[in-house]
């Protein structure tokens, strides 16, 4: 009786299995693409924030305050870009799997589209700008993803069908199983021949040589290229529209159209000696464009002029709504004030001056007929975020503006096109409100505001500070003598004095420039020499009132950092 050898092949094929996983994590990322591009341009018809966005908000809001404190330690401006591309890397990883697994299980594709829409949902229950539209773009989302889905899961079928029959037909009894396709035939031996049989006549030792089932060639892979190259296509077309389509269809009311009229009171220019032009210092007038951006929106909003209003209410007597028209007719006035951060920290970027065009808040206030125990200020931004402002600080005398320019030119979207709040004096999570279209009076004691909410002060003014950018800090100087020079502000103060120090010697008094009013930020400059070697400078500045800034390092929360700015730097 012949005695025949059958060699036992495992269960388990790894070029089969890598081949699925390649191609079910194409079909996951290219479904979870397709919900994203489908709600992007959904987003943008409705014009409302894209899933995405309403996600990213809703974790920024309900984030712990010590875990964004962190997060803002950690990233600094770009915590947004961070949080976005989180969102996104999330999205995609998950997606992936849930490709793999749907090649098997479909269900779970589906329910796992189900799962992210539900969530993009929640976000926007959660959100705290007033859009019910934005479920909108996550439903047509979950509609596109799950249409994506069903599409590449057939045509992967198609792709992966042969090489998986190929298979069982390897597997399958000797002379018994299925005959593998004709685009995985049997290749012969090295020398062309079957075994033949032995010298007996019986018939040699035979072995079960399975062909390795190789990817599907022809209609299959083809299909499912064309298939996954079209989703993508379309995704990324949706996609684009969407990001192109919120200023094409902007309306009338863009920067660009805006005319600023003439202030009713133009300002004299800036008095010479403003500027020291000391290479390396900070200009007097800081660019549009270098002006800092803080503020909690994942995007920037796109608010058309010509659509805007601003509500006017609460505690008042006579309640109203102005727009863009109305508001550009009023007597507006020129004010030359620096904004502050107060999660700026010591030696910090995070202020900037300009000379703005408004109207005075006051006459807005007034003409409301404020309520003698309305305390607060709540201001709402397009995007909901909420700041309370002292109401006695406004109406206290000082360029209280609802601005609408800056630098000459109408505002930019990031720094709050159309119109925003600008207030001397105070910090800007208390003050600033970009995007405003909401002024309501109350009481401090009824409505907090988007960050006192986290704990931050309700009343913050503007702390002392000096900052040294010359020399910059590690940098390199000739040995001898040596220029100083950087920038003070105590804003609704003034500084009255700055004084520097060398390697811990004695305070020397810097020269101060010229302002044109107390709310803006003063240069300063002084000289000294020194010794080859590394040495460091120290600033503090004291105000008008006669207070100097204090030498203890305090981190911004709640209120504002302080502690003297020290650079070390090296002469050779």
């Amino acid at each position: 009786m012949p005695h025949v050898t059958t060699e036992t092949r495992g269960t388990r094929n790894p070029p089969r299995d890598r081949r699925r996983t390649v191609v079910g994590t194409v079909v996951g990322l290219l479904s979870v693409g397709a919900s994203l591009g489908s709600a992007e341009l959904a987003s943008a018809l409705a014009r409302t924030a894209p899933p995405v966005i309403a996600v990213g908000d809703a974790v920024v809001d309900n984030t712990p305050p010590a875990l964004m404190e962190l997060a803002i330690s950690l990233f600094g401006t770009a915590d947004k870009v961070v949080l976005l591309s989180g969102i996104a890397v999330v999205l995609l990883g998950v997606g992936a799997v849930l490709g793999v697994v749907a090649l098997r299980r479909p269900a779970v594709g589906y329910a796992g589209l189900a799962v992210f829409a539900a969530a993009g949902i929640a976000a926007v229950l959660l959100r705290r700008a007033d859009e019910p539209g934005a479920a909108i773009p996550v439903l047509v989302g979950a509609a596109a993803g799950a249409s994506a889905l069903a599409l590449l899961l057939r045509s992967a079928r198609g792709y992966l069908r042969p090489a998986a029959e190929a298979a069982a037909g390897a597997d399958g009894p000797t002379g018994a199983g299925p005959q593998a396709p004709a685009d995985a035939q049997d290749v012969p031996d090295a020398q062309g021949s079957q075994d033949a049989p032995d010298a007996h006549g019986t018939g040699g030792a035979q072995t079960a040589h399975a062909p390795e089932p190789g990817p599907a060639q022809g209609p299959g892979r083809r299909g499912f290229v064309l298939t996954a190259a079209g989703v993508l296509a379309a995704s990324g077309t949706a996609g684009a529209l969407g990001r192109l389509l919120p200023s094409a269809l902007g309306g009338t009311g863009g920067r660009s159209a805006i005319a600023l009229p003439a202030a009713a009171e133009p300002l004299a220019p800036l008095p010479s000696g403003t500027d020291l032009g000391v290479p390396g210092l900070s200009p007097f007038s800081t660019p549009a464009e270098d002006f800092y951006r803080i503020d909690t929106a994942l995007t920037v909003p796109r608010v058309d002029a010509s659509r805007w209003t601003l509500r006017v209410h609460g505690m008042v007597d006579r309640p109203f709504e102005i727009d863009m028209e109305e508001l550009l007719g009023l007597p507006l006035v020129e004010a030359d004030i620096t904004l502050a951060c107060v999660s700026n920290q010591v030696g910090g970027d995070l202020a900037g001056n300009t000379r703005w065009l408004g109207h005075p808040l006051a006459d807005l206030l007034r003409r409301a007929g404020v309520h003698a125990d309305a305390d607060q200020i709540l201001s709402t931004s397009h995007d909901g975020w909420t700041c309370g402002t002292p109401t006695e600080v406004v109406m206290d005398g000082r360029d209280a503006l609802l601005a609408v320019g800056m630098g000459g030119e109408a505002l930019t979207p990031v720094h709050g096109h159309p119109a925003r709040m600008v207030v001397p004096g105070l910090y800007g999570f208390v003050s600033a409100t970009k995007w405003v279209t909401d002024i309501e009076l109350t009481r401090f004691a009824d409505e907090q505001a988007y960050w006192a909410q986290r704990g931050w002060a309700v009343r913050a003014p503007i702390k002392t500070m000096s900052r040294v950018d010359v020399p910059a800090p590690l940098g390199r100087v000739g040995s001898g003598e040596v220029v100083l020079a950087g920038v003070a502000w105590a804003q609704h103060r003034g500084v009255d004095a700055v004084e520097v120090r060398v390697d811990d010697g004695a305070w020397q008094t810097a020269e101060l420039a010229r302002v044109p009013g107390i709310d803006t930020w003063v240069q300063w400059v002084a000289e000294t020499v020194v010794d080859p070697g590394r040495h460091t400078v120290e600033v503090r500045a004291t105000d008008s009132a006669g207070r100097t800034q204090p030498p203890e390092r305090v981190d911004p929360v709640p209120n504002g950092a302080t502690g003297w700015h020290r650079v070390r730097f090296t002469a050779e």
